[in-house]
C-alpha cells in the first residue's frame, strides 16, 4: 500500500470519527445546560470516549468475520448500513428535544455513553467489512468522541441549542457520503 492511499484512509477514518463524535458533540451541547463541574466533563469525556473505542472494536470483530463468510456483498451492506446510519442520524437532528434523559451520574453515565456510541458498533461493523486499520481507527474514533464531547459540553455552557442541531446533520451526511463511497 503506498503513503497516498494510507493518507487517504487516514483522512477517511478521521473524517468518519469527527461525524460520529457530532452526536456526542450535540448531545453534550444540551447536558452542558446543566450545571457540571470540569472533573465531571472530564470524566464523561472519557467514558464516552472509551465507549467509542469499545463498540467500534466489536463491530470490526463481527464485520471481519462476515466479511470473510460472505465477501463482497458484505461491502455493500457494509455501506447500506452507514446510510441507513447518517440518515437515522440526520432525521434525528430535527428532534427539538435537547434535555439529556439520564444525569451524566454512575449508571446514568454508562446508559448515556452506550447510547452516544451504538451508531460507532454498526460504523465498526462495516470498517470491520472493508478491512481498515483497527488500531488507527480505534485511535481516532476515541479521541474524536472524547474532545467533541468535551467541547460540546464546555460549549453548552454558553450557547444555545441552535449549533447542535447544525453539528449532528452534518455527522449524518458525512456518515452517508460515506457509505455511498463503500456501495458504489
Amino acid at each position: 500500500m503506498d503513503s497516498v492511499s494510507i493518507l487517504g484512509e487516514m483522512i477517511t477514518l478521521a473524517m468518519m470519527a469527527i461525524a460520529l463524535g457530532m452526536d456526542a458533540f450535540s448531545i453534550g451541547l444540551g447536558m452542558g445546560m446543566i450545571p457540571l463541574r470540569l472533573r465531571k466533563i472530564g470524566t464523561i469525556g472519557l467514558t464516552v470516549g472509551i465507549f467509542h473505542v469499545i463498540m467500534p472494536f466489536g463491530g470490526m470483530v463481527l464485520g471481519r468475520f462476515l466479511s470473510a463468510q460472505l465477501g463482497s456483498v458484505a461491502t455493500v451492506a457494509g455501506g447500506v448500513l452507514l446510510l441507513i446510519l447518517g440518515a437515522q442520524m440526520f432525521y434525528s437532528s430535527f428532534n427539538k428535544d435537547e434535555t439529556p434523559a439520564f444525569t451524566p451520574v454512575g449508571f446514568g453515565l454508562i446508559i448515556f455513553s452506550l447510547s452516544v456510541s451504538l451508531d460507532s458498533f454498526s460504523v465498526g461493523l462495516s470498517l470491520g467489512m472493508s478491512g481498515a486499520r483497527t488500531l488507527v481507527t480505534l485511535i481516532l474514533f476515541g479521541l474524536a468522541s472524547t474532545v467533541l464531547t468535551w467541547g460540546g459540553l464546555l460549549l453548552g455552557k454558553k450557547v444555545q441549542g441552535l449549533l447542535g442541531t447544525y453539528s449532528e446533520m452534518f455527522g449524518g451526511s458525512i456518515l452517508c457520503a460515506f457509505g455511498l463511497q463503500l456501495i458504489l
